[in-house]
């Protein structure tokens, strides 16, 4: 006898209250209110395979509403994923359990994003859904041709990168995109009356999508209003009416469901109320019974896609890009042999672009981008066409003045596989997007940030334009390559190691001024090591000059004049803190050797030089904001020339040999 989907359902609300009871921690309002939909959308609709949790064609499924954790982790558990288990999801939010507060993409298969920061489940679904339509118009519907759905709460159609990434979902014209909203009307202060009037549905006509609503607790309703979604060729907005915490007699369609526990009473009465005789984390064997047939019953697609698989002249190609391995021969030095020969002095953006020529060439999964500054960080090349609605098969996307929706995007691309974004904007617009690099390090996912006007030397746009603190701001996010290149040679070598690395993100640092090529012979890659010795010194070592792009130029005019007066003086370019600090002891107390005065010089905040120069070295940086001015007369005023430090270092040297 075919079990009630409403008992599948309430076996999601029973979990999710257990969860979180013995936890006394969570929300189970969303999950319990979600529930009816979450089943029709499981048992019925989504196209996966639990024995295969990375089959490449399945459909994508985000929680965006990732506070709502014990919805997914029910879902997995019934439909018959290895993980998690009944004893996993006892441990709900408790140390070592897979089951963390917020879903985490690495700790559970099943779990394609990381969320809880609300919004940007819904701007990587964006990206994903960019990637499916992109990956099929190159490989056709045989390997690639699935969906994508998410679940948004009130507070991911609020934050403002909802609206960045469903303008470009839109203006894309994402068909294969379906989002339910769950109108419960509830947020952590109240009703949404307390906040918010606008009318949602209204809002992404305007965007260009379809939108259709329906009662969340009616699962006929529900079958119509995907029905309806899946029939138009636009993205689709499901608003279902819910009511939060349904099941719960007494605290249901209140903020109380929202982040607390239930409390012992109410999830006893709630029992009661759905007629769920059973032990916390019980699950009769009929209902356990039907999820697990509803999640086998796409086996059978996913072995007609294998065969296709199987039979594919694109085969190989296919499964090298969605396991993220670069093509061979794409680490080729021909670029840099053609760099010692013909040494050029350009700013490390247009040497971006010179290198982003050979990397596009040679690595088809690419997809570069700009927010609204293409011709500014130069990131786009000559064969690129833009990837746009009449054409997904282009490799360029123009984000328009939405970085932060670019950085969410770009997540979701790298997470469903099979390409490589990177995106540019200005340095200073990093504050913009900061949530999502955050996100790409928490995520390991290999997005690039190319990000130009890396300081004072942009000039004239004056302070608002100028960063200061962003480099050393970025420096300190953990997982989060930061390059900071200072020549042509050095910016293909970052190019080439953020492009090598596949378990996390890198961010270029570029400026908008012409620089010398400073690297004249070909060498391995010595950015590599984070920092290395550009210039030993000729006299005597009495000082190691330590700097990062622009300024190493100027550290060599410095090195110069202190050997003029018989001092000797390292150049040490650091374009990559954290790969110098991975470097063994040996090697970084070769490079940065106690005894010489050590010296930073980098046109930014000096706050964290002190972790190289020490106590007593001298750190040259701006600790202000800086102004309008041409670059050089800039770089003059605040004492980024030789002539300024060389007066600073000899007053150490003296006060340190008399102290």
């Amino acid at each position: 006898m075919a079990v009630e989907q409403k008992l599948l359902a309430n076996a999601i609300r029973a979990l999710s209250m257990d969860a979180v009871q013995a936890a006394n921690s969570g929300h189970p309002g969303m999950p319990m209110g979600m529930a009816d939909a979450a089943t029709v959308l499981w048992t019925e609709y989504l196209k996966h395979d639990p024995a295969d949790p990375r089959w490449p064609d399945r459909d994508r499924f985000i929680l965006s509403a990732g506070h709502g954790s014990m919805l997914i982790y029910s879902l997995l558990h019934l439909s018959g994923y290895e993980r998690p288990t009944i004893d996993d999801i006892r441990n709900f939010r408790q140390l070592g359990s897979p089951c963390a507060g917020h879903p985490e993409n690495f700790m559970l298969d099943g779990v394609e994003t990381t969320t809880g920061p609300l919004g940007q489940g819904f701007g990587m679904a964006v990206g994903m859904a960019i990637a499916e339509r992109h990956l099929n118009a190159v490989f056709g519907d045989d390997l690639v041709d699935h969906r994508t759905w998410v679940i948004a709460g009130d507070g991911d159609l609020m934050e403002g990168v909802n609206h960045e990434a469903a303008g470009l979902a839109g203006h894309l014209k994402l068909g294969r995109l379906i989002c339910f909203w769950d109108d419960n009307r509830i947020t952590i202060d109240g009703s949404t009356d307390l906040s918010t009037s606008e009318d949602i549905e209204a809002r992404y006509a305007a965007y260009g999508w379809h939108t259709v609503r329906c009662d969340g607790h009616d699962m006929d309703d529900v079958r119509r209003a995907i029905d309806a979604a899946l029939a138009d060729p636009r993205p689709s907005l499901i608003a279902c009416r819910t009511i939060i915490g349904w099941g719960a007699p007494n605290k249901m369609g209140t903020a109380a469901t929202h982040g607390a526990a239930l409390g012992e009473d109410e999830v006893k009465a709630a029992r009661a109320h759905l007629v769920w005789e059973h032990e916390p984390f019980e699950l009769p064997d009929d209902i356990r019974d039907a999820w697990l047939e509803a999640g086998r019953r796409r086996q059978g697609d996913h072995r007609a896609w294998r065969e296709r698989l199987d039979a594919s002249p694109h085969k190989d190609e296919f499964l090298r890009r969605m396991e993220g391995r670069l093509p061979e021969g794409a680490a080729k030095g021909d670029y840099f042999d053609w760099l010692a020969a013909n040494p050029q002095k350009v700013a490390t953006r247009k040497a971006s672009e010179m290198a982003l020529e050979a990397i596009n060439a040679a690595i088809p999964e690419t997809i570069g981008g700009s927010a609204d500054l293409t011709g500014s960080n130069n990131t786009k090349t000559k064969g690129q066409k833009p990837l746009t609605a009449a054409d997904y098969s282009g490799r360029y996307i123009y984000y328009g003045i939405r970085e932060f929706g670019m950085g969410a995007a770009m997540n979701g691309m790298v997470l469903h596989g099979g390409v490589i974004p990177y995106g540019g904007t200005f340095l200073v617009f990093s504050d913009y997007c900061r949530p999502a690099i955050r996100l790409s390090a928490l995520q390991n996912a290999r997005v690039i940030y190319v990000m130009t006007h890396d300081s004072i030397g942009l000039g004239e746009d004056g302070p608002t334009h100028q960063p200061v603190e962003h480099v050393m701001s970025l420096r300190m996010m953990p997982g989060l390559d930061v390059y900071r290149p200072c020549d042509a040679v050095e910016t293909a070598e970052c190019w080439a190691l953020a492009l090598q690395r596949s378990d996390g993100p890198s961010l270029l640092a570029l400026t908008r001024q012409n620089l010398p090529q400073l690297r004249l012979e070909r060498t391995e890659n010595l950015s590599a090591r984070g920092g290395y010795r550009l210039r030993a010194a000729q006299a005597g070592r009495k000082v190691v000059l330590i700097a990062t792009g622009s300024e190493v130029e100027v550290a060599i005019k410095v090195a110069d004049a202190l050997e003029g007066q018989g001092i000797g003086a390292d150049v040490v370019s650091m374009p990559c803190w954290s790969l110098f600090d991975v470097q063994d002891a040996a090697y970084r107390a070769d490079i940065l050797p106690e005894g010489p005065l050590l010296v930073s010089i980098e046109a930014g905040t000096t706050l964290g030089w002190e972790r190289y120069v020490g106590r007593h070295g001298l750190s040259i940086g701006l600790d202000r904001f800086g102004a309008s001015a041409p670059a050089e007369d800039l770089f003059k005023r605040f004492g980024f020339t030789a002539e300024a430090i060389v007066p600073r270092i000899l007053e150490s040297l003296a006060r340190s040999r008399s102290g």
